[in-house]
């Protein structure tokens, strides 16, 4: 008989050009060139395209839980848009956004100065001159494809620049791009 190897959790602060798995494709890097953890496996994604917290773990029960939009672990996520969104577009995302595939679950949403610990993003992130950028803390409890880029443009604000910051009581917090902890 052996022994399970005790429940592992790990913190990641996935940088931009990097995907939710070991293995790298064309133009994107994976997260070997940053994790020497053996059998651990992510707990849900983030695309190569957006930044910030990824959970790692050696325990599929745990896996499932973050996971599984069944749970609705809660996911808070810093959005920088295209343009100032007014009460409007902030109460439609609070009531549930008409996509593709349907209507999204209510929203927590609010206007937020920029994170006062945010890094440079290499590459930055298209500036144009006679369009102002704003952020947006967006909580959600379901993980659709691209859900957070598709409910911004849905009601007029494209997103820029997408960072996690929280997936249930784990956060960003003391963390660097590409660094990881536990």
């Amino acid at each position: 008989m052996t022994l399970a190897s005790p429940s592992r959790l790990i913190r990641f602060n996935k940088p931009y050009g990097v995907l939710s798995q070991f293995t790298a494709e064309g133009r994107w890097r994976g997260l070997k060139d940053f994790i020497a953890v053996p059998d651990v496996y992510v707990a849900g994604r983030l695309d190569a395209d957006s930044e910030g917290l990824l959970l790692l773990t050696n325990d599929g029960k745990l896996q499932a839980r973050i996971s599984d939009p069944r749970f609705k672990m809660e996911k808070i996520y810093w959005v920088q848009v295209e343009g100032v969104p007014d009460e409007v577009a902030l109460g439609a995302l609070r009531q549930g956004v008409l996509l593709n595939d349907g209507l999204t679950l209510p929203a927590r949403a609010r206007l937020i100065p920029p994170p006062p610990t945010l890094w440079e993003r290499e590459p930055p992130i298209r500036v144009r001159q006679s369009r102002p950028t704003s952020w947006i803390e967006l909580a959600i409890g379901e993980g659709r494809n691209r859900q957070v880029r598709r409910m911004t443009a849905a009601v007029g604000l494209p997103t820029l620049r997408l960072i996690r910051a929280a997936i249930g009581p784990h956060s960003l917090h003391g963390l660097a791009p590409g660094a990881s902890e536990g």
